[in-house]
């Protein structure tokens, strides 16, 4: 029981909603569909602030839930506080998660639409008074993976698919004209910062278990596997597995497709997780932290003391005594302290 209830917390279920204060008042925008791969139509919610700027940076957000639940609903509070009590206008993304289209979407595909979102933002944004050069990524979990891969995607964009032979994304959104290679060159996935709150960042680890197939994430000892009403399997199919296929693992993975700062250098990232993560735990996200530094790029690390995973969900959790209220400012203050430092430090 202690595990289950654990797990629904990590999930966002047994949440009420409560209001926040503001600072200034913002307008939404719901439901923008921005692009529709195989037919599954993807859509994001728009929050512009209202505080007499003409413009602003951008911050798109992806929500967490273990590429296997959620959507972009348990970033509102998120979305709304900083949208409301910073000078930002927030993009909240709904993407794939591995049970869409009949439980065939792949974790390569879920990238791709992380980056596909990127450039339809890039080419959108401003109608919304967006800046389409100024744009920030986060993501929290399974959402801070997706940011992390975006930070390090430009270079992997491609026409040539995932299939063994090569490793590249397609983007999910691609503007008319373009190919992957032509977006590629002009580094149209390319960001100007990123947070990454309690990301996961070693998928391989993640799916090569004990050593043998489909003994960790893809097993139906993951439970998120029940909730999101898909049976188990691998995430890239069930022809290949973490153990005899480590490359396709590899590259959905952040600690592998870090790029040498001589390669190209990465923008300012700000890592934080809570103490008491047992899912994406503190060790994890400081070693990620200390390769991005290895490979000389910026980065900052924060541990919010005696908080578990997913603090920034929105909602209430009573049993466990969590809530956006009590939980979520303090590291959301710190994340608007970071995005000033970047974007309005001049």
């Amino acid at each position: 029981m202690k595990k289950l209830l654990s797990l629904l917390f990590i999930c966002g279920m047994f949440f009420t909603y409560a209001q926040t204060d503001t600072t200034h008042e913002i307008k939404i925008k719901k439901d923008i569909q921005w692009s529709s791969p195989e037919g599954y139509d993807l859509t994001m919610d728009i929050y512009t602030p209202d505080s007499g700027m003409s413009s602003y940076p951008v911050l798109i957000i992806y929500h967490g839930g273990g590429w296997l639940i959620n959507n972009k609903s348990i970033m509102d509070q998120m979305s709304s506080y900083v949208a409301s009590h910073g000078n930002y206008v927030v993009c909240n993304v709904d993407y794939r998660l591995l049970t869409a289209n009949d439980n065939t979407t792949n974790m390569n595909s879920i990238v791709e639409d992380a980056l596909g979102a990127v450039i339809w933002v890039k080419e959108h944004i401003s109608s919304y008074q967006g800046d389409p050069n100024r744009i920030a990524v986060t993501g929290d979990s399974a959402g801070g993976h997706l940011a992390a891969m975006v930070v390090n995607g430009n270079e992997l964009l491609g026409s040539h698919g995932f299939d063994g032979n090569h490793f590249e994304f397609t983007p999910s959104y691609i503007p008319s004209g373009a190919t992957p290679e032509e977006l590629r060159t002009e580094g149209a996935a390319i960001v100007q910062a990123a947070i990454l709150s309690y990301p996961a960042v070693d998928i391989y680890a993640a799916n090569k278990g004990n050593g043998k197939p489909y003994t960790g994430f893809e097993s139906a000892s993951n439970f998120f596997w029940q909730m999101g009403g898909g049976k188990p399997r691998g995430i890239f199919g069930n022809d290949v597995n973490a153990i005899d296929n480590p490359g396709y693992y590899k590259q959905v993975s952040p600690m592998y497709t870090i790029p040498d700062s001589n390669q190209r250098k990465l923008p300012p990232q700000f890592l934080h997780v809570g103490s008491k993560d047992n899912t994406t735990t503190p060790e994890s996200i400081k070693a990620y932290h200390e390769a991005l530094l290895k490979a000389g790029h910026p980065s900052e690390f924060w541990i919010y003391e005696d908080r578990p995973h997913a603090y920034l969900d929105s909602g209430s959790n009573e049993y466990l005594g969590v809530s956006f209220e009590k939980d979520a400012i303090t590291p959301l203050n710190r994340i608007l302290d970071f995005l000033n430092d970047v974007f309005y430090k001049d």
